[in-house]
């Protein structure tokens, strides 16, 4: 189900939002959702090349799997 989001920017936020939805042939609320999202798969996700790169250091998810265990049991420390 689709919702709605009432959103408040600035004056010149959004002239330069409705220039780009004009040069991207989009609607303003559909060039919103595409720059977010674009912009949510940048932030919370892994490039295949830098996930082979991951995994395939064994230290660093002995390291991840170790850090995981002691947060499920509240053990370790939090390091800032």
């Amino acid at each position: 189900m689709n919702k709605t989001l009432t959103l408040r920017i600035s004056e010149e936020h959004y002239h330069r939002l409705q220039a780009y939805a004009r040069a991207e042939n989009r609607k303003l609320s559909n060039a919103l959702e595409t720059l977010a999202m674009k912009q949510l798969d940048e932030e919370l996700f892994v490039e295949p090349y830098e996930m082979q790169g991951i995994l395939g250091d064994s230290e660093l998810i002995q390291r991840l799997k170790t850090g995981h265990g002691q947060a499920k049991k509240r053990k370790g420390r939090f390091v800032e």
